[in-house]
């Protein structure tokens, strides 16, 4: 296909996410060189020449630091990637790429109004999600997080809680039987729309489970408040990804003292849209342009 439009049309750009499409990607390339521009998102772990342009986590490269080589039994270190430092190719980002930018948030303002815009503020809304082989945790983060989301429910006018799809039944369960019967608390029981987007646009801040770098890109995006939970249970890369967080000013580690009515305020991440502005100025050098 790419050979076939390249002369109408021109190249065919080709991205790819996760590591299920490097062999398809990669082998598209090797096959039509001259007629694709192949982006690779989430870092591929080896030969990354077979990409012309890899888009990655700083944090992805926490294997080279002299902290994380500590931690490394010497006869597994020659088995961690990545092993070489990134090139000119390789767009480093701080968190996850997502598409909750300003427009798509805008939009869910405006879907969410009748039923977001009017519940008592602040609004804090909690996203929880799961145990990972980096972030261990289960029934005991919960209760603390409950214990500690009881203690400042006082200072909230409404409390939203969400699950991912890797929340264990059982913590569900805990969240459901504690908070179901306060009329400040509502659980979306997974039933209906998603309300994820229109909780990114009208939350005043966010208490976040510390195991998903996907969420915590998304609602520090938003240039709200952000607090982290259980990030003690977690180590290696999400641990290096906080504490960026942290440094830039966007996260707090929640410790259920807090008034969420107070507020602070960051530099939102943008990593989608730089990465895109890179994307363009790559194209850019070969001649090539994105047509919208």
């Amino acid at each position: 296909m790419a050979r076939e439009s390249f002369e109408k049309e021109g190249p065919l750009l080709l991205i790819a996410s996760g590591r299920d499409t490097i062999l398809v990607a990669s082998t598209i390339r090797r096959l039509a060189p001259e007629n694709v521009f192949v982006i690779q998102i989430q870092h591929p772990r080896s030969r990354l020449d077979r990409f012309d342009l890899v888009i990655t986590p700083r944090h992805d490269y926490y294997p080279q630091t002299a902290q994380a080589q500590e931690q490394i039994p010497w006869f597994l270190q020659r088995w961690i990637t990545p092993r070489d430092h990134p090139d000119s190719h390789v767009i480093l980002t701080v968190g996850a790429l997502h598409h909750a930018d300003s427009s798509t948030l805008r939009s869910a303002a405006f879907t969410w109004h009748e039923e977001l815009a009017y519940l008592p503020k602040p609004l804090l809304v909690v996203n929880i999600g799961g145990p990972t082989r980096n972030c261990p945790y289960g029934a005991d983060l919960a209760k603390e997080l409950i214990t500690k989301l009881q203690n400042v429910l006082w200072s909230c006018g409404s409390l939203r809680i969400s699950f991912s799809r890797r929340t264990p039944v059982k913590v569900s369960e805990m969240f459901v039987r504690e908070f179901r019967a306060n009329s400040k608390v509502h659980i979306w029981d997974g039933e209906g729309s998603n309300p994820h987007m229109g909780h990114l646009a009208w939350a005043d801040a966010f208490v976040v489970t510390a195991d998903s770098v996907s969420m915590l890109s998304e609602v520090c995006s938003t240039g709200k408040p952000v607090y982290i939970a259980g990030a003690e249970w977690c180590k290696w890369k999400f641990a290096v990804f906080r504490n960026s967080l942290q440094e830039r000013g966007a996260v707090r580690a929640f410790t259920g003292k807090e008034d969420i009515s107070e507020t602070w305020s960051y530099p939102p991440l943008n990593d989608t849209a730089e990465s895109a502005a890179h994307v363009h100025e790559a194209l850019a050098k070969r001649g090539w342009r994105i047509c919208t």
